[in-house]
């Protein structure tokens, strides 16, 4: 028969785990962060170089096999949602799209006050995978024209990669405004323009980083002093470069941890310390079930006389 103490001891043990998690400080609880690999590519985004063009948007579609017509609309007529693409914002099948920041007269590109700016958006590929929980960003979106549903974003044109290719929105950039390469060039790439002293002529490459193709010259802008997705989140496959602020642009201030590692690092701690306690309570179920009247030591039905 299960006694009192014993109930208790299973119970106690499942409350005292539970509670000393509850109490803990999230960052002790979390996991490790990811490494980013040495050899991990990505794409620098410059928006300083960005003209609008939309050349990226139809070549993603194209790239993803899209059937959605566009035509670019003139650079006075925006949508409500502040975009020149057919579709307002990601969606099931929009990858990337192009958004505009406006102040007052939007008389001067890449200014905070009375100025315009243009903005790439798409998956970030953050390194701690944080999109399978809960993304910052909102860019995984849910596709409904499939018979079975399914969660769509950039994928950063993986499948042309795997042919040797590169991310189309970089391959078809005029200025160079999406940049492809390994992460680590891209990010002292980013490092050297924040240097330079703005309208100073630059030469910025085109298409993959480590490409001979002809460079798009123009002046260094006025940026801002930081390079986005270098830290935030513990870091992104995907950084930005911008004349105005980032969260004018729709990029949220981020720390770099990314709750993920909590969450991660909670559900480890659980399926590790809860063992010994469903141990303890499935033994004190098959006790309570021994002794229960009709069943003996094997499971088997007792004969009555």
């Amino acid at each position: 028969m299960l006694t009192r103490r014993q109930f208790l001891v299973g119970a106690g043990s499942g409350v005292g785990v539970a509670a000393s998690l509850a109490s803990a400080p999230a960052q002790a609880l979390a996991r490790e962060p990811l490494p980013l690999s040495a050899e991990a590519v990505g794409i620098l985004y410059d928006s300083t170089l960005c003209i609008g063009c939309q050349a990226c948007v139809s070549a993603c579609r194209v790239a993803n096999d899209v059937q959605i017509a566009h035509v670019p609309a003139p650079l006075a007529d925006w949508n409500a949602a502040n975009t020149w693409a057919l579709a307002e914002d990601l969606d099931g099948e929009t990858l990337n799209v192009i958004k505009v920041y406006r102040n007052g007269s939007a008389a001067v590109k890449d200014r905070d006050s009375d100025g315009f700016a243009f903005m790439k958006r798409h998956c970030l590929h953050c390194v701690g995978r944080y999109c399978s929980y809960a993304c910052p960003f909102g860019v995984p979106q849910f596709d409904l024209n499939r018979a079975f549903g399914q969660i769509n974003k950039c994928e950063m044109c993986r499948h042309l990669q795997a042919d040797g290719g590169i991310p189309a929105c970089c391959d078809v950039c005029p200025t160079g405004a999406s940049l492809f390469g390994p992460v680590a060039l891209l990010q002292a790439e980013a490092e050297r323009r924040l240097a330079v002293e703005p309208g100073t002529p630059l030469r910025f490459a085109r298409g993959d980083i480590r490409d001979d193709r002809p460079d798009h010259e123009a002046a260094a802008a006025q940026y801002v002093n930081h390079v986005y997705g270098k830290t935030e989140l513990g870091g992104t496959q995907v950084r930005y470069l911008s004349g105005v602020a980032f969260a004018r642009l729709g990029l949220p201030t981020l720390g770099d941890f990314a709750p993920v590692r909590f969450v991660e690092g909670l559900q480890h701690r659980l399926y590790n310390y809860l063992l010994a306690p469903l141990v303890v309570l499935f033994g004190l179920a098959w006790v309570v079930r021994r002794n229960k009247p009709g069943v003996d030591a094997h499971d088997a039905p007792t004969e009555e006389n």
